[in-house]
């Protein structure tokens, strides 16, 4: 239990850091930013209480807010994914699951995986982007940015779960 807690909290703060001092400043072609802290809000247990996802995943979205100058953005968009977590992770379980799951390459296989990340950060950048312009007067702007952001994001997701060998969290 405490070993699972001190893992969620290392995450939480390098995925802030890099995010804060590296990710940010990367805008390919102009338009596509690598969202990787999506991948925290992805990686909660099947059976983790809602409330838990929520109030993590809105703290995550606070400090990426407090350090990416987009006030509210960032904790609205985390929290609405959050909130539909644990029904996309049921989307894509095999159906003999165990009840404590972790998400990753081993537990749901590869293609699964891939579709759940995809939809998760999806879904989240239509959300950030959205809120971001506030407006639908560039609508190209507007898709290249959740292409992009989208394409980006989730190849640097499943890099980094390549790297750890799938084992989810």
């Amino acid at each position: 239990m405490y070993s699972e807690l001190i893992s969620r909290i290392v995450w939480f703060v390098v995925l802030c850091v890099v995010q804060a001092l590296v990710l940010n400043h990367i805008h390919l072609f102009g338009f596509a930013m690598p969202l990787l802290y999506v991948y925290f809000v992805m990686l909660f247990r099947r059976n983790t209480p809602r409330w838990v996802i929520l109030l993590w995943s809105f703290l995550l979205g606070l400090f990426i807010d407090t350090f990416s100058n987009t006030p509210g953005v960032a904790a609205a968009s985390a929290t609405a994914l959050a909130a539909v977590q644990p029904f996309l992770l049921n989307l894509f379980l095999p159906r003999d699951s165990a009840e404590d799951l972790k998400p990753g390459m081993n537990t749901l296989g590869v293609a699964s995986f891939v579709y759940y990340t995809l939809a998760c950060v999806f879904i989240y950048c239509v959300l950030f982007f959205s809120l971001e312009a506030f407006n639908f007067f560039n609508w190209l702007l507007w898709l290249e940015c959740i292409g992009g952001s989208t394409v980006l994001t989730v190849v640097l997701i499943i890099v980094i779960e390549i790297v750890r060998g799938g084992k989810g969290e």
